[in-house]
């Protein structure tokens, strides 16, 4: 039984430095592609159908890091465009009804402010200056607190059990069995 080569130093650097471009070029991309500036059920269908897009992302992702020759290094790079996408996914839901309809937050927020009134919400710290008052408003953040909990439990896991089952598949042990919890 081999047991899996461990990645170069240069592997991991090129590794964390395509994970930070892409997360950087991510976030560029959220500030120049515009939004909308009406809410209507086509927003709501179009946030669903994001998720929805990036729970397929994910799904792929996980086989390709159960069958990478680096497990852990693609699952860095996994988390480093799912959670950016996921965040920055929520902001623009978040700019467009702070534009459509500025009541619908404690304060009218701009691009900046639903970035971070969406990593606010991630990191579940609570809510200080901005907070949602509308209905539509609150739905849409209730809706992202239960699908933080899914990607901060779901998703960790199952990436965490795809570097194992790409592990086990390198030593040659067949799948992992999954540690007792």
């Amino acid at each position: 039984m081999s047991t899996p080569e461990a990645p170069s130093r240069v592997r991991l650097v090129l590794v964390l430095t395509r994970a930070l471009v892409v997360a950087v070029l991510i976030v560029v991309l959220f500030y120049l592609v515009p939004l909308r500036l009406s809410v209507d059920v086509g927003t709501f269908i179009r946030l669903v159908v994001g998720l929805l897009a990036l729970a397929l992302l994910t799904a792929w992702q996980l086989r390709g890091i159960a069958r990478s020759p680096y497990p852990a290094l693609r699952a860095i790079e996994t988390l480093a465009v799912l959670i950016p996408l996921f965040l920055l996914l929520f902001a623009a839901a978040y700019t467009l009804m702070s534009q459509a309809q500025p009541a619908s937050f404690s304060e009218e927020m701009s691009r900046t402010d639903a970035v971070y009134f969406s990593v606010t919400v991630f990191a579940t710290v609570g809510f200080g200056d901005i907070s949602p008052v509308s209905d539509p408003a609150r739905v849409v953040v209730t809706i992202q607190m239960i699908a933080d909990l899914l990607v901060l439990g779901f998703v960790l896991q199952a990436v965490v059990d795809a570097v194992s089952r790409g592990r086990a598949r390198l030593s040659g042990a067949g799948p992992a069995e999954p540690e007792a919890r």
